[in-house]
C-alpha cells in the first residue's frame, strides 16, 4: 500500500495532464462556440463533464468517487 505522500508523488503529473487536457477541450468548445456564434445542439456532454468536476471539487471524503462518476457518464 502506497503512503499519502506516494499516491500523490506517483500520480500528480497524469492527474495535471488529464486536468489540461479538459481544460483543453472547454477551451476548444469555447472558441467554436464563439467562432460558429451558437452552441451545441446537444450540450448533455459537456454538461456531464462540467458535473463530474463539480463533484471531484468537493473536498469531502466520498466512499467511491470513480463509480460515482461511471454512474454519471451513464446518463448520456
Amino acid at each position: 500500500m502506497l503512503t499519502p505522500r506516494q499516491v500523490l508523488d506517483t500520480y500528480y503529473l497524469e492527474a495535471r495532464r488529464d486536468l489540461l487536457e479538459i481544460a483543453a477541450l472547454f477551451d476548444r468548445y469555447d472558441a467554436a462556440v464563439t467562432r460558429e456564434g451558437r452552441t451545441a445542439e446537444d450540450e448533455s456532454k459537456r454538461d456531464v463533464l462540467r458535473r463530474a468536476l463539480a463533484r471531484l471539487a468537493d473536498p469531502a471524503p466520498a466512499d467511491d468517487r470513480t463509480t460515482d462518476l461511471l454512474e454519471l457518464f451513464a446518463e448520456i
